[in-house]
C-alpha cells in the first residue's frame, strides 16, 4: 500500500522545502529521484542476487567475512532478545553474512534481511546501508525515512567498516522488523554498532600487523589495552603503514594518512614506543599531541615467528650447537671451528673480552677426539711451570693458552722449543688482541704467531650479533629460579645496548636483575644499568657496517648499542661511505 503522507513529504524536500528530515536523509531522497530516476511512489522489494553471484560477493569479502565474524556473533548475543537482525555487507551493499531468528527466517527473507539482499541505494532507495555507504557515516535509517514504501516499517542502523589503508571494505547493519516510532530509541543501536566496527577494524589491523609494530590510542586508561578507540601500525622508521578509521581524525588535511610519520600528530618516535608495553601501568603511557592534547597509548611490539632463515638450518650441531642462534657470521665461524675440530692445527681465537672465547676452545674439544682439556694462563707464565702442564696433560690433550698477548717475554723466547717434543698436543691460543698486527709491528715474536695461529677464528663482539634475543633466553633459562621470564620492554631495553663487556656482561646483568626482581618476571625497572662507554669512542667501519646490518640499518639503536649519538653514528656512516641497502 502507498502511504500517500510520505510520498507528499518527498515531494516537498525535492521542491527545496523542509521537512524537518535529517540532512543525510533528504539528500538521499534527492538523489534517488535526480540520479537514480525513483519515483516518490517507489514501492519494491529488495533486489536479492543469484546464488552465482552471491558466492562471488562472499569469496571476495572472505577475508572480511572472517575477521568480523566473531565480533558480528557477540553483537547479535547483544541485541537477540530485542528481535534485532545482523547484516554485513561488503562496499557494494550486498549481505555477505547475516544472523537472525530462525523463527522468523521467511519474514526476514520478504524484507530483505538475508543473505544476497543488495541494499545498495540506486537498487534500494534511502536505506541504511546505502546512505552509509555513500556518506562514509553511521546512520540510522528509520521507518519512513526509507524512500521506497517497502520498507518503511524497518530501522535500520549501519555502519561503515574501514579496512587497515583507509578504503571503505563492508557495512555493519542491525536492523528490525517493527520498533517504536521514536527514531531516539535507536541511540542505543547506534552505539552498539559504532563500538562493533571498531573492534572489526581493529582486529582486522591486528591481523595484517603481525610483523609491524601496533600503536594502539585511547583518551581514557580504563579502556586502554581493552577497547582502544584507534590504532596505528608502523613500520621500523615510524610511517603509517595501517590504520584504523578513527585514528584518520589525528591527521589533519587531505593527504594520504599511508605513508605520514606518527611524529607529525604525537610527540613520539619509534624509539619510544617500547616505553608504552603493557607492562607498564596504563596510567603511566601517556602520549603527547602535537596540538598540547593526550592521549594515553599501548604499544604492541612486532610478532614476528620465530623461525631460523633456510640458510641457517643447516648449521652445526653438537658442541658447537649451544654457541649461537641464528646469526650469518657465527653459523659461518662455527661450521669452520667443526672443521677444525678434527685436526691438530693449532688454533687462535680472537674477540673481545667476554665474547666466549673459551667456551668455544672447550666445544672445539669436546667436538675433536682429545681426552684431556688444560688451561693455562699467560699472564706471569714462566718456562717452568708451562713444561709443567704440559707434561701433566700427557699426550693427546687440548691445551688452552688464555690471554696470548700477556705471555712474558722469557716465556715466549722458548716456548717453540717446550711445544716442539709435544706433537701430540692440541694447541688452542686466546686472545684480546690481534697479534697478527702486533707480530708484524715487532709486538709479538713472529715465529711464535705463526707456530700458534694456524688457524685463526675472530669472535664478533655482541653488539653486533643478530641472535641477542636468542641469548637472552637462553641465559634467562640458566637463572636458577623457576620460570623466570623478561617483560616486553626489558627484552627490548636489553637489545638496544652496547654490551662492552659482550656475553659475560649479559650473563652477570641477568642475574643481577633475577636476584632484585620480585616476581617471575624481569621487568625494566629490574635491570642495572648499562655499563658507561666511552663517549668519544667511535667504531671503525667494518665493525659500524656490522652492527648497522644487525640493528636492520636502524641509527638509532645502532647508536644505542655502540654507546654513541646517532649523529656519530651518521657522521661516520657518510665518512665511510656506507648507505642502506635499497
Amino acid at each position: 500500500m502507498i502511504d500517500r503522507k510520505h510520498v507528499a513529504e518527498i515531494e516537498h524536500v525535492i521542491d527545496g522545502r523542509a521537512t524537518g528530515r535529517d540532512d543525510f536523509v533528504s539528500d538521499s531522497w534527492r538523489r534517488c529521484v535526480e540520479i537514480y530516476g525513483m519515483e516518490p511512489q517507489h514501492n519494491e522489494p529488495v533486489h536479492i542476487v543469484t546464488e552465482t553471484e552471491l558466492r562471488e560477493h562472499r569469496s571476495q569479502a572472505e577475508r572480511m567475512i572472517s575477521a568480523a565474524r566473531s565480533g558480528l556473533q557477540n553483537l547479535f548475543r547483544q541485541v537477540a532478545v530485542q528481535n534485532y537482525v545482523v547484516l554485513l555487507t561488503n562496499a557494494k551493499g550486498v549481505c555477505v553474512d547475516s544472523f537472525g531468528d530462525p523463527r522468523f527466517e521467511e519474514e526476514l527473507r520478504r524484507s530483505g534481511l538475508y543473505l544476497g539482499s543488495d541494499w545498495s541505494e540506486e537498487l534500494a532507495g534511502t536505506c541504511g546501508v546505502g546512505a552509509c555507504i555513500v556518506t562514509g557515516e553511521p546512520v540510522t535509517i528509520h521507518q519512513d525515512d526509507h524512500f521506497g514504501n517497502a520498507h518503511t516499517a524497518l530501522s535500520c542502523t549501519s555502519a561503515p567498516i574501514y579496512d587497515s589503508l583507509g578504503q571503505l571494505t563492508a557495512v555493519l547493519d542491525i536492523s528490525l522488523l517493527r520498533s517504536p516510532t521514536p527514531k531516539s530509541s535507536q541511540n542505543l543501536a547506534m552505539n552498539l554498532v559504532t563500538s562493533s566496527v571498531r573492534r572489526v577494524e581493529l582486529a582486522n589491523l591486528m591481523a595484517s600487523s603481525r610483523r609491524d609494530w601496533v600503536l594502539r590510542l585511547s583518551s581514557s586508561p580504563e579502556f586502554l589495552d581493552v577497547d582502544p578507540e584507534a590504532a596505528i601500525a608502523l613500520d621500523g622508521s615510524g610511517r603509517v603503514i595501517g590504520f584504523t578509521h578513527a585514528a584518520q581524525k589525528l591527521f589533519e588535511g587531505p593527504a594520504p594518512v599511508i605513508g605520514r610519520r606518527i611524529d607529525e600528530v604525537l610527540d613520539l618516535s619509534p624509539d619510544d614506543l617500547p616505553d608504552l608495553m603493557r607492562d607498564r601501568p596504563t596510567e603511566d603511557r601517556i602520549v603527547q599531541m602535537r596540538d598540547g592534547g593526550a592521549l594515553f597509548g599501548h604499544a604492541i611490539a612486532p610478532q614476528v615467528p620465530r623461525t631460523i632463515p633456510p640458510a641457517l638450518r643447516t648449521g652445526v650441531g653438537g658442541a658447537m650447537a649451544g654457541l649461537a642462534g641464528p646469526d650469518p657470521v657465527m653459523t659461518r665461524l662455527l661450521g669452520q671451528a667443526e672443521k677444525l675440530a678434527g685436526t691438530n692445527v693449532p688454533l687462535l681465537i680472537t674477540g673481545e673480552t667476554g665474547t666466549g672465547k673459551t667456551k668455544l676452545a672447550r666445544a672445539i674439544h669436546m667436538a675433536g677426539q682429545k681426552n684431556s682439556f688444560v688451561q693455562v694462563d699467560c699472564a706471569g707464565l714462566q718456562p717452568p711451570d708451562l713444561a709443567k702442564r704440559i707434561a701433566e696433560a700427557g699426550s693427546s690433550a687440548t691445551l688452552v693458552l688464555r690471554r696470548l698477548e700477556d705471555l712474558p717475554e722469557n716465556t715466549q723466547a722458548v716456548m717453540p722449543a717446550i711445544l716442539e717434543g709435544s706433537r701430540d698436543l692440541r694447541l688452542i691460543s686466546t686472545s684480546c688482541e690481534n697479534l697478527g698486527m702486533a707480530s708484524s709491528e715487532g709486538g709479538f715474536p713472529r715465529h711464535l704467531f705463526h707456530r700458534l695461529a694456524g688457524g685463526t677464528l675472530a669472535l664478533p663482539p655482541l653488539r653486533s650479533r643478530q641472535d641477542l634475543g636468542w641469548l637472552v633466553d637462553r641465559l634467562v633459562r640458566r637463572v636458577p629460579r623457576e620460570s623466570m621470564r623478561l617483560s616486553p620492554s626489558a627484552r627490548v631495553e636489553l637489545v638496544g645496548r652496547a654490551w662492552p663487556g659482550n656475553i659475560r656482561e649479559l650473563e652477570q646483568m641477568l642475574g643481577a636483575a633475577a636476584a632484585l626482581c620480585d616476581g617471575s618476571v624481569i621487568d625494566l625497572p629490574d635491570l642495572p644499568p648499562p655499563v658507561e662507554a666511552d663517549p668519544q669512542a667511535t667504531p671503525d667501519e667494518g665493525c659500524l657496517e656490522a652492527v648497522l646490518e644487525a640493528c636492520n640499518w636502524n641509527m638509532a639503536q645502532t647508536a644505542r648499542r655502540l654507546g654513541v649519538n646517532r649523529s656519530t653514528i651518521l657522521r661516520r656512516m657518510r665518512k665511510s661511505g656506507l648507505h642502506p641497502p635499497n
